[in-house]
């Protein structure tokens, strides 16, 4: 074996870990045990000055910019759809998908795709059969005053 092999495992551990840290729905922990784990695989113990070239590259690479979006922000909302920046993935509603799987809210989401305040995060077929149901079922006819009325002459 030569001796730039450890620093070549060193090199492919830091670029695999330093891609999966630029994810937005990754934690440092998650970074830290995706460092372990390739060490182990590589079959080799990573010796200090290695494992810190790593970690310093990782943190290098995780810098506070705005991660790249999964498809074009023009594309993100269809008709039937809203898509995921984060993943790519098309949803009816985004909400409960950013929550879980990317641990972030509506605002957080955003924020960090610099989205304007009125961008839709649910699809607006969806929004418009749901509006037209409650319409139908009477939702919004009546006002607070006209129920605090009729409650007060009872």
């Amino acid at each position: 074996m030569s001796k730039d092999r450890p620093t070549d495992a060193a090199n492919i551990i830091a670029t695999v870990a330093a891609a999966y840290a630029a994810r937005a729905d990754v934690t440092a922990d998650q970074v830290v045990d995706l460092v372990a784990k390739l060490s182990a695989q590589f079959g080799e113990e990573l010796g200090e000055a290695s494992a810190s070239h790593a970690v310093d590259t990782v943190a290098a690479s995780a810098s506070p910019t705005r991660p790249q979006p999964a498809l074009p922000i023009e594309d993100a909302v269809t008709e039937d759809k809203v898509f995921c920046l984060c993943c790519g993935r098309g949803f009816k509603m985004l909400k409960r998908h950013l929550g879980s799987e990317h641990g972030l809210s509506e605002d957080e989401y955003r924020t960090l795709f610099n989205l304007p305040a009125d961008m839709p995060l649910v699809a607006p077929s969806y929004s418009a059969r749901k509006a037209a149901y409650a319409k139908k079922v009477g939702l919004g006819k009546h006002s607070r005053d006209d129920l605090e009325a009729s409650l007060h002459d009872a």
